[in-house]
């Protein structure tokens, strides 16, 4: 039966109650269900801020986006961020589990690990060069000199002995040089 005051029709519609809620629903007959419609605004109560931001989100279907070319950073703040707008997340599945914030992991695993943030590459050039994974920019390059100066066949009279070892500690400082390191 539809459920608009005085009406005795078959309810064939179905209307959400709130936009907060938009799992329940009243049941309407056709003609209750296009005046509810009619009637209904669904931006009532929100700022115009929260109304464009919306209206804005509407266009990705309330999904987080990030730009093509982002990294995983960029992905967690747009979810974040598409997160905190819905207001009252659920994971029904628990997939998500109980994690701790974003960041704060990683944080917490480096703390323990300094190399768990590292690639395989990086953690061979800070090896080539004999590093400590905490090293900052000054003592990597103070180190490529000291090795630089060491194998370089100028340094060693001629020598071209120690060339391979020049072009390793070389190419581990390119490595790290471009991983902001060096």
């Amino acid at each position: 039966m539809c459920e608009h005051p005085q009406c005795r029709s078959k309810a064939t519609a179905r209307a959400p109650k709130s936009p907060a809620n938009r799992t329940e629903f009243y049941w309407f007959c056709q003609s209750h269900a296009a005046q509810y419609n009619k009637d209904w605004n669904f931006f009532e109560g929100m700022s115009e801020d929260a109304a464009k931001a919306h209206a804005a989100a509407d266009f990705y279907g309330h999904r987080p986006t990030w730009s093509f070319g982002a990294g995983s950073s960029a992905r967690r703040a747009a979810q974040n961020a598409s997160q905190s707008f819905e207001e009252g997340f659920v994971d029904p599945f628990d997939l998500f589990g109980d994690r701790p914030p974003p960041g704060q992991e990683r944080a917490q695993r480096e703390y323990e690990d300094p190399n768990a943030g590292m690639g395989r590459l990086q953690k061979r050039a800070l090896d080539t060069l004999n590093l400590d994974p905490k090293a900052d920019k000054s003592a990597v390059r103070r180190r490529y000199a000291e090795l630089v100066r060491q194998y370089h066949p100028d340094s060693n009279g001629g020598d071209r002995s120690m060339e391979e070892l020049l072009q390793k500690v070389v190419e581990a400082y390119q490595i790290l040089k471009s991983c902001g390191m060096g």
